[in-house]
């Protein structure tokens, strides 16, 4: 994300004479440009050392999700930290980090019967992908040939070298192409705005969708796929892009067919964000393999989890009994606390019916104010979480070259004083 460009005479001495600030020690993710001090948060808004007070629309990158400066939250954290800072997991487990997991898999009405704990969603997709791979090493009838996973073009997974593999963001994985692991395809997206035929019905569309992936099986050997990874509302690759109904119920009868599992990414969509407390009840399906991150601690600590469908944990106890991965942070207590206490208050204060009362409203505002203006191509999402997808001619749906960087500027101008709202940029969403 580019901010404001560094001033270089700052760097070497200031203007007129003037001593520049001193130059950051810190690897930031643009070393060409200059990031906003942020002094502090309380509610919605995001507190700048300058003073300004920036509307935190987006909640960072889709984090946050009861508001900043939660002393509760803060006391729940300090009185873990004060108990046992930290858990070496190899021995040991920690109150907190039980009632954690337990309301997390009580949440899911008995569909998912263990939690597994970690600091990002990189990690917990890590995670997924090697679970999904000692699943099927652990049957009765071990498959040890599965190896492939079947992804979407334009899906995000995570930074971290498998995570990235295992999605399909373009500009994150260029550089790092050759180091990727190599038994990955893509399918197309779920993308109606993009992808859907002129006159052709959501049912139509589902079908093409269907046997796209079906022959994708086919082609790489359906013997060989460990399963399908794919958000139920796409993130940072596409801006909040919503399936059309069915797609998800097709997909899972696609994976059942040929015996491989579906993961489901719902680092960003997930927690609550978009109506329900996991995306995937709104689908009429369950996973087998979940990530979430991101709204479970809403930015409070460094917080993200994976969930076990019963029959692939059933498989592991059964076999080994020991899952093959581990982090030195993993449960982390104080990451425990926070999460569980967000969640407390986001069932507490009924927030999720929140999420789809606002989200209606919501909707409708964006469409009433924006849906008209010529370069606004697409407004979509579901509860809380929307996207605006802008174009260049909104007659013919040409969007703007990726170069033009219209999604960062849009976001830029936002924290401009005059408006003082931080939104999420994403670029690239038609490539």
């Amino acid at each position: 994300m580019v901010l404001r460009q560094v001033d270089p005479a700052a760097d070497q001495g200031g203007v007129n004479g003037t001593k520049g600030a001193e130059k950051s020690a810190v690897l930031h993710r643009d070393l060409g440009y200059d990031f906003f001090p942020l002094a502090g948060g309380t509610g919605n808004y995001l507190l700048l050392e300058d003073g300004r007070r920036v509307f935190d629309a987006s909640g960072g990158a889709a984090v946050g999700c009861i508001g900043w400066g939660s002393e509760r939250v803060a006391q729940a954290v300090m009185k873990q930290i004060l108990a046992i800072p930290y858990c070496a997991t190899i021995y040991y487990t920690t109150k907190v980090q039980e009632e954690l997991c337990r309301y997390l898999v009580d949440s899911t009405n008995g569909a998912m019967s263990r939690a597994y704990v970690v600091n990002s969603g990189s990690e917990a997709m890590e995670a997924s992908i090697k679970l999904a791979r000692q699943y099927f090493l652990e049957l009765p009838e071990p498959q040890p040939q599965r190896t492939r996973f079947i992804s979407r073009k334009q899906s995000y997974h995570g930074i971290t070298l498998g995570a990235l593999a295992v999605g399909g963001h373009e500009y994150r994985r260029a550089k790092f192409e050759p180091l990727l692991m190599k038994n990955v395809t893509r399918v197309s997206p779920c993308n109606a705005f993009r992808g859907k035929s002129s006159g052709e019905t959501d049912e139509e569309y589902v079908a093409r969708l269907v046997k796209e992936l079906d022959d994708e099986f086919q082609a790489v050997g359906p013997e060989t796929v460990c399963a399908f990874v794919a958000e139920p509302v796409v993130g940072a690759a596409l801006g909040c892009v919503a399936s059309v109904p069915g797609y998800f119920k097709a997909v899972q009868a696609v994976c059942q067919k040929y015996g491989a599992l579906l993961i489901l990414d719902e680092v960003m969509c997930g927690m609550g964000r978009t109506g329900t407390l996991h995306a995937w009840e709104q689908e009429g399906i369950t996973p087998d393999i979940q990530t979430i991150g991101k709204g479970l601690g809403g930015g409070y600590q460094p917080v993200a989890g994976v969930l076990v469908n019963r029959r692939v944990i059933d498989v592991l106890e059964r076999g080994s009994s020991v899952f093959v991965h581990g982090h030195t942070y993993q449960g982390h207590p104080a990451g425990c606390a926070a999460a569980l206490e967000v969640q407390k208050i986001i069932r507490e204060e009924d927030l999720v019916a929140n999420v789809r009362t606002m989200g209606a409203l919501l909707s409708q505002e964006l469409q009433e104010r924006l849906g008209s203006h010529p370069n606004v191509g697409n407004i979509r999402g579901r509860g809380l979480f929307w996207g605006i997808e802008f174009v260049a001619d909104k007659e013919k749906l040409v969007p703007f070259p990726s170069e033009a960087h219209v999604a960062i500027a849009v976001a830029e101008l936002g924290l401009d004083k005059k408006y003082g709202i931080g939104v999420y940029p994403v670029d690239g969403a038609d490539s």
